[in-house]
């Protein structure tokens, strides 16, 4: 099954908080969109990894995204090592995206910046065909390197290289975000305090949106950091 866009994350819920948006855009584009979660968050102050997995499944389902899968790797221990290049790089050569979005270079939480690396250096590596990798199948998967490679933004206000005008489906990336209802802001709720479970933090989703819209002359956007220069070739496909 090809894919047209692949996100990664470190954790269930970093797609949906870092760009939900743009996933869901591209979905009602007619885009064939993918989500791998690298662990299952299994650290978490808050909830647990069983009621992870039921919340990014609800999540996924609301975004519409064609695939979800989880690689299990070890929550905040996990490395940038072979072991786990040739994990991602399977993921990537069974699908074959053409966009691949991962985690924030460099963020509060150690393993988004460490995800981050991981999956760009993946990306790279499924490219050269000396690499040789298996499939579920036992079958020998063929290279493949992605066109594209984004990182979207999370905790710290780092400055994007592009925004994604996400107009229209801010309601559709809060509805994926709050499917973590373990996670974030809950009156309700015993469990301890923690950076994302205030008001704030979830008030601070639309808001960013709204001044990265405000920004570029539109209601919402996502913001992203690239690799590489970006390139058009008409100064009309510009907003």
């Amino acid at each position: 099954m090809k894919i047209d866009i692949l996100a990664f994350g470190a954790h269930p819920d970093d797609v949906e908080l870092g760009c939900s948006g743009t996933i869901a855009k591209e979905v009602s584009l007619g885009k064939k969109v993918g989500i791998i979660d690298l662990t299952r968050g299994e650290l978490g102050t808050r909830g647990s990894a069983e009621i992870r997995d039921e919340e990014a499944a609800a999540a996924a389902k609301i975004l519409g995204v064609t695939i979800r899968e989880n690689l299990k790797f070890r929550d905040g221990f996990f490395v940038n090592d072979e072991k786990h290049q040739l994990e991602v790089i399977k993921k990537i050569r069974k699908y074959k995206p053409e966009i691949v979005l991962c985690n924030a270079i460099e963020d509060r939480h150690i393993d988004h910046g460490k995800g981050s690396k991981l999956v760009s250096d993946a990306c790279f590596l499924s490219g050269l065909p000396k690499i040789e990798t298996i499939d579920e199948e036992g079958n020998k998967q063929e290279s493949w390197r992605p066109k594209r490679v984004y990182h979207y933004i999370q905790w710290q206000n780092i400055e994007p290289d592009f925004v994604f005008d996400i107009s229209g489906f801010m309601d559709k990336k809060m509805d994926s975000v709050l499917a973590y209802s373990s996670q974030f802001y809950d009156p309700k709720s015993n469990e301890p305090i923690t950076p994302i479970t205030s008001k704030n933090f979830l008030d601070s989703i639309k808001y960013r949106a709204q001044d990265l819209g405000r920004l570029v002359g539109v209601d919402c956007a996502e913001g992203f950091t690239v690799e590489r220069y970006l390139a058009i070739n008409s100064l009309e496909n510009l907003i």
